[in-house]
């Protein structure tokens, strides 16, 4: 690889992570955590033993090179040290003296057995945060299980919700829990940060993979889509899998396919004209979902017929013109080409081993119109040994920490406009509001949030409640000019803005950052979006389906040897992941207005969120081509991993061999030590030409066991193997229960105890959040309109009949 790791680009120092020193030991565990921080500019610093991480060896290679490596580790340096001698142990300490984050991804205890845990190196230095990222945690019955992307899968919930009616579960493609999980960990990561940066203390941080999986991936106990009518993931999964395409169908087209997101009356117009004036849906009250939901294999089959003669992009133009949420499902070749991704810098070029040119995906956001993304390629092995000169001097240590107490959360005092609807708007809120900042609802009941809408008729959803706990709500009508004329006021004494909308709409409604910071430099203005805000498909209606198929990811999750499995119909990604790389972009704005006083506009595109964590595989894919395709349940690099039967009804677990040492293990734990004597077994080329052979011999021993016999059995061998766990097992998961997983609130409007999850990791010095119940609509409007905008009950008043306010309607469940 060439190495441009001591080659700092000109506007490295404009990033707002600049001056942040990182030193990174995740190696193969959360390096895009690492990678993300040093995309803001950090000096993320790779700490690798004198053969260097082990992650340098992590397929698929390219030459001999890792393409795994090269993608996670772009714009960080590289220093090797020896722990395992005095020396490189002395060396250690005095880099981690002088740094801010140390993330390190060894065994629960290893650290310590060196003499390094997060304790003694917090003693020398008491502003450090310690990220401590293992499968399943420092503490609790798994905290010594060795977890894989397929085991988080299957015992995080995803896998029991994956796959088609009839068929085994499906694993999703690439390496979703692993990439995703890092986004968590920099979240978090960032979280400690700014913490520090108000009281200067540091943290240690117990990161679990397994229960972040959990709660970003497709949260069990997280916001459904506005489709799901307010009902609970754990609601909508089948105990098998759900049949194909009823909520959002996909359909053959003269060159692939496209997949429609019908879900409001004015979408069904616009696909009912579109199928003609004589067809037998034309009635009005075929607006209501739950109406043409009773029709809908009538309706899809009309619309299969339409689409089958027309190309995916005349009928994505078309779509559009009529109103009609639609994407073409591309493949990753068609992603790397796309024109709306290569308009928008989506991508850029990587220099490989030998001089190749790669593409990548170029960074997961942009701030102030610049992509915080790759920079410089992956470091070769010890690149930037000269950062340890002169580290044994004194005096250049971190600053002690102060005796702040750590009941403070962390967003104390920052207040946040949340105009963001549905699932990636309302998680985005809830993250800040969890840490402390007062976060304000800004709603109109002439476009309620989708997420407010309830099967059952209850005046609030589950799903509502469990994505808008801690916020306040106020109603205020933008249409009007007074309301824009308060919404303005607010801003001026607010730190953040949260929008989802589509592109222009802010700024059509004067509210847009550059309107904004004449009012309040310091303003930081968050846009998420579908495709972007910018290239020719930037106001594309945006849906989480039609993001996965413009992505590819669609395209990619589904049985090989059957056409048409596409099988992520019932899934909520990206939303709850986006929310998290923006809540990282946004707390990076915020330590940069720390240094400036200048707030910032942050950018988000869902789909690009969704490119980066397929990166290893696009990089491939563009030198070479067709090696991403679908793979189901199969490992590529080695035999036998799959998801295999247990005894009982629909019961599954999955079994991973990813090296001679795994083969080992596996035969020695189903008792079959004469497979180890078979010559053609004893290397990974080997067990790949006999894999059908050797999944059978796997799959005679788990069907004789449940999946939890299955788990012990194997963990206890050291081989990653998991039970597929069902939402409704999480209840009773040991495991979950040990780390205090779940929290639980009462939401006035709703019968019962509500069940939602805890914070997004175990912290030494921050409280767990606090758990108030969601609002109902405008529940606040009149405290915030005293409190904030000092009006008198007069104005008030007047405002609320001109129609700019909306006050909370008598409601038997608040008191007044």
């Amino acid at each position: 690889m060439t190495d441009n790791s001591s080659n700092v680009t000109s506007n490295d120092m404009s990033l707002p992570l600049t001056g942040v020193r990182v030193i990174d030991m995740a190696d193969g565990k959360g390096e895009m955590c690492g990678r993300l921080l040093a995309d803001f500019g950090a000096e993320v610093i790779l700490v690798e033993p004198p053969k260097g991480l082990a992650s340098r060896q992590l397929p698929p290679f390219y030459r001999s090179e890792s393409l795994y490596f090269a993608t996670h580790n772009a714009n960080k340096r590289s220093v090797v040290l020896d722990l395992d001698t005095d020396q490189g142990k002395a060396d250690f300490l005095a880099l981690s003296d002088r740094a801010d984050i140390l993330i390190e991804a060894d065994k629960p205890g290893r650290m310590a057995e060196r003499d390094l845990s997060a304790a003694t190196l917090r003693e020398r230095n008491p502003q450090l945060i310690v990220v401590s990222i293992t499968d399943f945690g420092q503490t609790g019955p798994y905290s010594q299980y060795r977890g894989s992307n397929s085991v988080l899968m299957a015992m995080g919930g995803v896998l029991a919700r994956s796959g088609i009616e009839g068929e085994r579960p499906l694993l999703p493609p690439a390496e979703m829990a692993l990439e995703a999980t890092a986004v968590q960990a920099a979240w978090a990561t960032m979280v400690a940060y700014w913490q520090r940066l108000q009281t200067g203390k540091g943290n240690t941080l117990d990161f679990s993979m397994f229960e972040a999986t959990a709660q970003i991936l497709d949260p069990g106990l997280g916001v459904t889509g506005s489709a799901a009518a307010g009902r609970s993931a754990s609601e909508m999964a089948p105990y098998g899998r759900p049949p194909i395409g009823k909520l959002y169908p996909i359909f053959a087209c003269a060159d692939g396919h496209v997949r429609i997101c019908v879900l409001n009356p004015r979408q069904w117009q616009g696909m009912c004209a579109w199928l003609g004036d004589d067809h037998p849906f034309t009635d009005p009250a075929y607006g209501n979902i739950a109406k043409r939901f009773s029709e809908i294999v009538a309706i899809n089959a009309l619309i299969a017929e339409l689409f089958k003669d027309k190309n995916a992009v005349d009928l994505v133009m078309e779509g559009q013109s009529r109103g009609v949420p639609i994407a073409a499902v591309s493949t990753p070749a068609q992603v790397l080409e796309d024109e709306q991704f290569n308009a928008r810098g989506a991508f850029t070029a990587l220099t490989l081993a030998d001089g190749a040119e790669g593409k990548v995906p170029a960074g997961y956001l942009e701030l102030d119109g610049q992509r915080m993304g790759i920079r410089q390629t992956a470091p070769e092995l010890g690149a930037n040994q000269s950062i340890l000169d002169g580290l044994s001097t004194v005096g250049d240590c971190v600053d002690q920490a102060s005796e702040a107490t750590s009941s403070r959360r962390p967003f104390e005092g920052i207040r946040i406009l949340d105009l963001g609807v549905i699932v990636a708007g309302a998680e985005l809120g809830r993250l800040f509001a969890d840490q402390g900042a007062e976060v304000i609802k800004v709603e109109n009941s002439a476009f309620p949030d989708g997420l407010r809408q309830s099967s059952g008729g209850a005046p609030i959803s589950q799903s509502f409640s469990q994505g808008s706990r801690n916020k306040l709500s106020m109603g205020l009508n933008l249409r009007t000019e007074k309301g824009i004329a308060l919404f303005h006021q607010l801003a001026k004494e607010s730190d953040v803005i949260l929008s989802n909308f589509k592109p222009g709409t802010l700024e059509s409604l004067g509210i847009g950052y550059d309107q904004l910071k004449t009012l309040n430099p310091g303003i930081i203005v968050l846009e998420s979006s579908a495709l972007g805000n910018t290239g020719p498909l930037a106001k594309s209606m945006g849906y989480g389906p039609l993001v996965r198929a413009s992505s590819g990811l669609t395209g990619l999750w589904c049985y090989p040897e059957i056409e048409g499995s596409y099988s992520d119909s019932i899934t909520i990604f990206p939303d709850h992941f986006a929310a998290r790389v923006a809540a990282v972009g946004i707390v990076a704005a915020l330590a940069r207005r720390e240094q400036t006083g200048v707030g910032g506009k942050v950018a988000l595109s869902q789909a690009e969120t969704i490119l980066n964590t397929l990166a290893t595989s696009l990089l491939r894919e563009s030198v070479e081509p067709n090696s991403f395709r679908p793979l189901g349940n199969q490992y590529e690099f080695d035999a036998p991993a799959n998801v295999f039967p247990c005894a009982g009804d629909d019961l599954w677990c999955v079994v991973e061999v990813k090296s001679n040492s795994d083969w080992l293990s596996l035969c020695t734990a189903i008792d079959r030590p004469d497979l180890l004597e078979v010559a053609d077994y004893k290397t990974a080329e080997g067990r790949l030409q006999n894999r059908e052979t050797l999944e059978a011999i796997v799959r005679d021993w788990t069907e004789q066991r449940s999946p939890y016999e299955v788990l012990e059995t194997l963990q206890a061998a050291g081989l990653a193997a998991g039970n597929m766990q069902r939402l409704s097992e999480f209840d009773n998961n040991p495991h979950f229960l040990a780390r205090k997983f779940f929290r639980h609130f009462e939401q006035p409007g709703f019968p019962g105890i509500l069940q939602t999850e805890n914070g997004p990791v175990s912290f030494s010095e921050l409280p767990e959040p606090e758990i108030r119940p969601a609002p109902f609509q405008g529940q606040h409007t009149l405290e915030l309109a005293k409190r904030l905008l000092g009006l008198s009950p007069e104005e008030i008043q007047a405002l609320t009949e001109e129609g700019a306010l909306e006050p909370m309607a008598d409601n038997e469940f608040v008191k007044a």
